[in-house]
């Protein structure tokens, strides 16, 4: 019994510390905590003994767990002021869902080091972009329909299950780059990260995960404990990160933030590829 309360103890301090972390950055770069979240339980986990093959399942599916709590909260928020765009969210709404139960599926059969090695390649783009992406850039006037949108809204909840992130990653530059105001965008992408997270995460509390390899608390591939610490966490320092990002100017922030990003997602590739 007691090295499990010693590992509980350990495993509360690493956590408070990562979803602190999580919550400023939110608040203050407008990313989704997920993109810190998956990184951090994974050297977490890792570091308490549970490594293992099916590592970034836990790390995904806990990961999605959190961004239903703090999408919801947003997409609540935005709506008061009138930025969500619903005729955006309706119409790319199921496409998104299918592609999140299909990335479960995907996700829930592959080993951890393709998993790494996935989160590796769309991280370092993801970091490009927000490095040295340029606010005017357009791929067209309007959000598309028909086609485009069949392919690119499956596409998109594919992609963030594997990453175990929310709809801000792939959603804001994609509704920027098709001509969305910039708050429209953050604030409907909120709206995405609950299609992409409530139907992932009822998938993932039926993916087994071997005990050996479970930390305690854990319910299919979800860890209630990392889960609870980190809402507790975000909901605390998040409105601290939103007054940092008034009081500075977070574009400087956004571009270090980039090269943070970068650099874990490269190491996450390396380990990956066993150097």
């Amino acid at each position: 019994m007691m090295p499990e309360t010693m590992l509980l103890a350990q495993m509360l301090g690493l956590l408070l510390v990562i979803g602190a972390l999580a919550g400023v950055l939110a608040g203050l770069l407008g990313v989704g905590g997920g993109i810190v979240l998956v990184p951090a339980f994974f050297y977490a986990f890792q570091t308490l003994g549970y490594g293992g093959p099916q590592l970034m399942q836990l790390c995904l599916a806990t990961s999605l767990a959190t961004i239903i709590v703090t999408s919801v909260r947003s997409v609540l928020s935005h709506n008061k002021k009138g930025a969500v765009d619903w005729e955006i969210l309706r119409g790319w709404g199921p496409g998104i869902a299918i592609g999140a139960m299909v990335g479960v599926l995907v996700a829930s059969a592959l080993r951890t080091e393709w998993l790494q090695a996935l989160f590796g390649i769309l991280g370092v783009v993801i970091g490009l972009y927000l490095g040295l992406g340029r606010s005017e850039w357009r791929l067209g006037d309007a959000m598309p329909k028909g086609v485009r949108r069949a392919i690119l809204s499956p596409v998109m909840g594919f992609l963030s299950v594997l990453m175990g992130i929310g709809g801000g990653s792939f959603g804001v530059p994609l509704m920027s780059l098709y001509n969305t105001p910039i708050h429209r965008a953050v604030a409907t992408a909120a709206g995405f990260g609950v299609i992409i997270s409530v139907p992932s995460v009822l998938g993932f509390l039926f993916v087994p995960i071997a005990p050996e390899h479970r930390p305690p608390l854990t319910i299919g591939a979800v860890n209630l404990v990392a889960f609870v610490i980190v809402i507790a966490m975000t909901t605390v320092t998040a409105p601290w990160g939103v007054k940092l990002a008034h009081a500075m100017d977070p574009k400087p922030l956004k571009r270090v933030f980039a090269v943070f990003l970068t650099l874990v997602a490269l190491n996450m590739l390396r380990k990956a590829l066993g150097f």
